[in-house]
C-alpha cells in the first residue's frame, strides 16, 4: 500500500455527524451572516478615521477575515455548501477580493472524516443488507471529502480489494437550500460588489453540484475512461463493480499509488519524470481535442503514480470522474482558434475565438482585445516551438525543452492579467472556460511538481494544424 493511501486510524479528527437538515444548516449560516453585518458596520466606522494607505490595508485584512470565517463554517458543514465554496473560488477570481479567493481556494477536500455510524445507514439504504454482507468493509475511511468519503473493502467471494465511495446523507437534497444561503452570505459579508448580479454564477454552481452528486453518471464516466484507456499501458482506470453501485454509492477496484509530490516520485530520474509529465499533458490534449470529454478536477488526490520496480513503465492511476464534462464541437473549435492564434501571433483569429465563446461582445474596444491577446500569447508559452524568442532563454534546456520546474509563468500571467483585463468589457467566463482552465492549471502544476523538461509544441500540431 502506498504511503499516502494508508487509512488514518485515529479518532481525533472524526466528526460524529454533519448538519444535514435545511433548518440547522440555515441557522448556522444565518448566525454567521448576522455577525458579519455587525462587523461590516464596525469596519465602516473605523475606516472613516483612517488615511488612504491605512484604509487599503484595513480593507485587505477585513476581506481576509470575513473569507476565513466563511471558509471555516463551510468546512464544518461539509456537503454541497462546502463544495460550492470551493467552486466559488474559481469564479471568484473575476469579482472577489484577492484575499477572499485565496482563502476559499484553501477549502480542499482533505476534510475530517465522519463516523461510520453516520454513513452506514446511507449504504444500507442504497444497497441493502444482503448485498453489503458480501463485503468486508473497513470502518475507517481512506479518504474524506466535502460530499462523501471512501472506505476500503474486500469482496469476500473473490478476495478483490475495492473502494466504496459513500455520499453523505442529505447532501443532494440540501443543494438548493445551500446555494441560496451561500448567495445571501456572500452578499451579507460584502465580499462581492453590491451591484454585481451573481444569479447566473450561483445557478451554474447548483448545476455542477447536482452532477457531482450523481454517482450513476460518475460510474458511466469511469467506465468510459476505463474502456478508452484500457489499451494504453501508461494509464490505469479502476474497474467498476456494478453490483455494489447505486445513486449515492460507487464501488471501484482499489488502485494504490504514490502522490505526484511524494518523495518516491520526486526521486525518479529526469527521464522517468519527463515520461510521466508527457503522459499527463498528452492525456489532457486527447480528452479535449479528440474525446471532447474532460475530467476537470485536477486535485492531486485524483491521480496516483504506480512506480515500476523495473524502472521502465511507470503508470498513472486516474481516479474520481465526478467532475467530468462534455464539450461541444463548436466550443473546442473556437477555443482552438484562440490557442492557434496565440501561438502564431494571429490576433484576428484570437479575437474571433473569443467572440464565438462569449468572453467578450462585438462592441469590445480594440485595445482591450489587444490586451487579451497579450495575455493569451503569454499563457501558451510552454507550447511554443523550441527556442521561441518570446520565451525567456533561461527556461529552455540546451536541447530546447521547456523547464517547468524553473518557470515563473503563473506570476507573469497574474501581473499581465491585472494590468490588462480590468474592464467592464470582460465578462465572467462561462462554466466551460472556468472548468477547462481549472484542468489546464492542474496539468501545469503537475508538470512543475515533476520538474519536467518537455517539448509540448508537437502535442498540439495534429489538432491545430500547426507547422
Amino acid at each position: 500500500m502506498a504511503e499516502q493511501d494508508k487509512p488514518d486510524n485515529s479518532d481525533e479528527n472524526t466528526l460524529d455527524r454533519i448538519k444535514t437538515g435545511a433548518f440547522e444548516r440555515n441557522v448556522a449560516l444565518t448566525r454567521m451572516g448576522v455577525g458579519a453585518g455587525a462587523k461590516i458596520a464596525g469596519h465602516t466606522v473605523r475606516n472613516f478615521f483612517r488615511s488612504g494607505e491605512s484604509r487599503d490595508e484595513a480593507n485587505r485584512n477585513f476581506y481576509r477575515s470575513q473569507a476565513r470565517e466563511l471558509a471555516d463554517e463551510l468546512g464544518r458543514l461539509k456537503g454541497s455548501v462546502m463544495k460550492a465554496g470551493q467552486m466559488l473560488s474559481l469564479y471568484g477570481q473575476y469579482f472577489l477580493p484577492e484575499e477572499a479567493v485565496e482563502v476559499l481556494a484553501s477549502l480542499q477536500d482533505n476534510t475530517p472524516a465522519v463516523a461510520w455510524s453516520f454513513v452506514e445507514p446511507q449504504l444500507i439504504d442504497a444497497l441493502g443488507e444482503r448485498t453489503i454482507a458480501k463485503l468486508d468493509i473497513q470502518r475507517k475511511p481512506i479518504a474524506a471529502a466535502s460530499l462523501g468519503q471512501a472506505h476500503l473493502a474486500t469482496i469476500k467471494a473473490t478476495g478483490e480489494q475495492v473502494v466504496v465511495k459513500i455520499q453523505y446523507p442529505g447532501v443532494a437534497s440540501a443543494i438548493d437550500t445551500d446555494i441560496r444561503t451561500l448567495s445571501r452570505l456572500i452578499s451579507a459579508t460584502r465580499l462581492a460588489p453590491k451591484a454585481l448580479d451573481l444569479t447566473d454564477v450561483f445557478n451554474e454552481l447548483r448545476d455542477m453540484l447536482v452532477r457531482e452528486c450523481d454517482y450513476v453518471q460518475e460510474r458511466r464516466f469511469t467506465e468510459t475512461f476505463h474502456e478508452r484507456l484500457s489499451g494504453n499501458p501508461r494509464f490505469i482506470v479502476p474497474k467498476v463493480y456494478p453490483e455494489f453501485c447505486a445513486q449515492r454509492v460507487l464501488t471501484t477496484r482499489y488502485e494504490p499509488g504514490y502522490s505526484v509530490a511524494s518523495k518516491e516520485v520526486q526521486a525518479l530520474s529526469q527521464a522517468r519524470r519527463n515520461a510521466l509529465a508527457n503522459a499527463f499533458a498528452e492525456l489532457f490534449v486527447t480528452e479535449f481535442f479528440d474525446w471532447k470529454l474532460v475530467q476537470t478536477d485536477p486535485h492531486f488526490g485524483n491521480y496516483r503514480v504506480r512506480i515500476d520496480p523495473e524502472g521502465e513503465n511507470d503508470q498513472i492511476v486516474t481516479l474520481d470522474f465526478g467532475a467530468t464534462r462534455n464539450f461541444q464541437n463548436s466550443f473546442v473549435e473556437s477555443y482552438g482558434k484562440i490557442v492557434r492564434g496565440s501561438l502564431q501571433g494571429n490576433r484576428k483569429e484570437v479575437a474571433q475565438g473569443v467572440l464565438e465563446i462569449g468572453l467578450m461582445s462585438g462592441d469590445t474596444p480594440r485595445d482591450f482585445l489587444e490586451g487579451f491577446a497579450d495575455l493569451t500569447e503569454l499563457i501558451v508559452e510552454p507550447f511554443r516551438k523550441p527556442f521561441d524568442p518570446l520565451v525567456p532563454e533561461r527556461l529552455y534546456t540546451p536541447g530546447g525543452a521547456y523547464r517547468f520546474g524553473d518557470t515563473d509563468l503563473p506570476a507573469r500571467v497574474g501581473q499581465t492579467a491585472a494590468l490588462k483585463m480590468m474592464s467592464r468589457h470582460f465578462r465572467i467566463p462561462p462554466q466551460e472556460i472556468i472548468f477547462l482552465h481549472r484542468r489546464i492549471g492542474g496539468v501545469l502544476v503537475t508538470l512543475k511538481t515533476l520538474r519536467a523538461e518537455l517539448r509540448l509544441h508537437s502535442l498540439l500540431k495534429p489538432h491545430l494544424g500547426l507547422s
